[in-house]
């Protein structure tokens, strides 16, 4: 059990108080898919941007485990789930990238805004026909002189109508060549990259998510994060971040719902008795709570184990698998708890279902976590005997 000092505790209830005060309006801005600016100027003002990175680019230098428990809380807090999400983007995607892999007049060009939050980061991974599939990318570098133009497309770009900096991965080898991908830091108002509008989706509406068109695109040598070939362990570490950051932010829109549904289950009577006292209600919101539980266990420990330098690739895949889908039965559970108020947008329950439905797709489906863990077990090669 992880015991936090008056100091991380203090931090967490400051950037706390200040979540609470934003998205009061997220369900009007669900219903037009709109980008709480607002929400973002106060959460930068207070500092969550900087929460992981080194003071010497304006950090707060704090490490993995109390960035958790800091984003767990606006999780708690916030009710917009498309502007945690959004928050979480931009420190992994640029900023952890940049501090664990850029060089040092990278991280003194950028970092300081990416701790301010003054310029929002993005990256882009996927493509319209790879999907989780990193090795089958299709965008291309290709070096020229002091530069590599990058040629291609991108979806799924969480931010990408709203990011000045973009960490952008293309293929300088052979393509299924793990050493054949490169990570590049592309700026938003670089000639030939284009980004489409914001695309219409189920859920996290209020978190933009657009493609992205590479057409000629000119990079300088020196804008490449981890080395020529070296995308491959960039995006193993930010994922690692990216899974754990996220997820800690669904763990504490867990720990909300289900106060609300143990409030509601303690005041709506149904002949005679509150709905608390059924047994088939009483149960939904006990699984819930060990949901839950269970979210927070796999984070925070894998999280130990990461900061140890442990080797977490199971973990990371369990723990994805874990909270995606105990954050997805949370979320029914909630609405079947509310009944047909659960149904209704105005209560915002069913909103949370939409948004909960994400998590097992984005960062790698659960469908790719199953088979990881099968790969990890040895499960993809027959058995040798003699």
């Amino acid at each position: 059990m992880i015991r936090w000092t008056d100091e991380q505790i203090k931090l967490r209830d400051a950037i706390g108080e200040v979540a609470a005060k934003t998205g009061v309006d997220h369900l009007e801005r669900d219903a037009t898919g709109t980008f709480d600016e607002e929400g973002w100027r106060r959460l930068r003002d207070v500092g969550l941007f900087s929460l992981p990175f080194d003071t010497a680019w304006g950090g707060l230098g704090q490490d993995l485990l109390t960035t958790l428990y800091v984003l767990e809380e606006l999780g708690y807090r916030c009710p917009d789930a498309g502007l945690g999400f959004s928050a979480s983007t931009h420190m992994v995607s640029i900023g952890v990238a940049l501090q664990r892999f850029g060089s040092a007049a990278l991280r003194q060009r950028y970092l300081p805004a990416v701790c301010a939050g003054t310029a929002i980061g993005a990256h882009a991974i996927t493509e319209p026909s790879g999907g989780s599939d990193v090795m089958a990318m299709r965008t291309t570098a290709v070096a020229d002189g002091d530069d590599f133009v990058l040629n291609g497309s991108k979806a799924f770009v969480s931010n990408g109508s709203i990011a000045g900096l973009i960490m952008v991965y293309a293929r300088t080898g052979e393509a299924g060549d793990v050493a054949g991908i490169t990570t590049f830091l592309v700026r938003r108002d670089t000639p030939g990259l284009a980004v489409g509008q914001p695309i219409r989706k189920m859920g996290l509406r209020t978190s933009p998510l657009t493609e992205l068109f590479l057409q000629d695109v000119r990079v300088p040598r020196d804008h490449v994060v981890g080395g020529v070939g070296g995308g491959f362990l960039v995006l193993d570490h930010v994922m690692k971040w990216e899974i754990l950051c996220g997820f800690a932010i669904n763990a504490g829109e867990m720990r909300r719902r289900l106060e609300r549904c143990v409030e509601y289950a303690r005041v709506r009577t149904q002949f005679g008795a509150t709905i608390g006292s059924n047994q088939s209600v009483s149960s939904r919101i006990v699984e819930m709570r060990i949901d839950m539980e269970n979210a927070h266990k796999w984070i925070f420990d894998t999280a130990e184990k990461l900061e140890s330098r442990i080797d977490v690739a199971a973990d990371i895949a369990m723990t994805k698998l874990v909270v995606s889908e105990g954050n997805l039965r949370s979320a029914l559970s909630a609405v079947q708890v509310f009944g047909g108020y659960g149904y209704l947008a105005e209560y915002g329950i069913e909103k949370e279902l939409r948004d909960a439905v994400g998590g097992t797709i984005y960062s790698g489906t659960s469908e790719i976590q199953r088979q990881r863990l099968a790969v990890l077990m040895g499960l993809d090669r027959p058995l040798k005997r003699g």
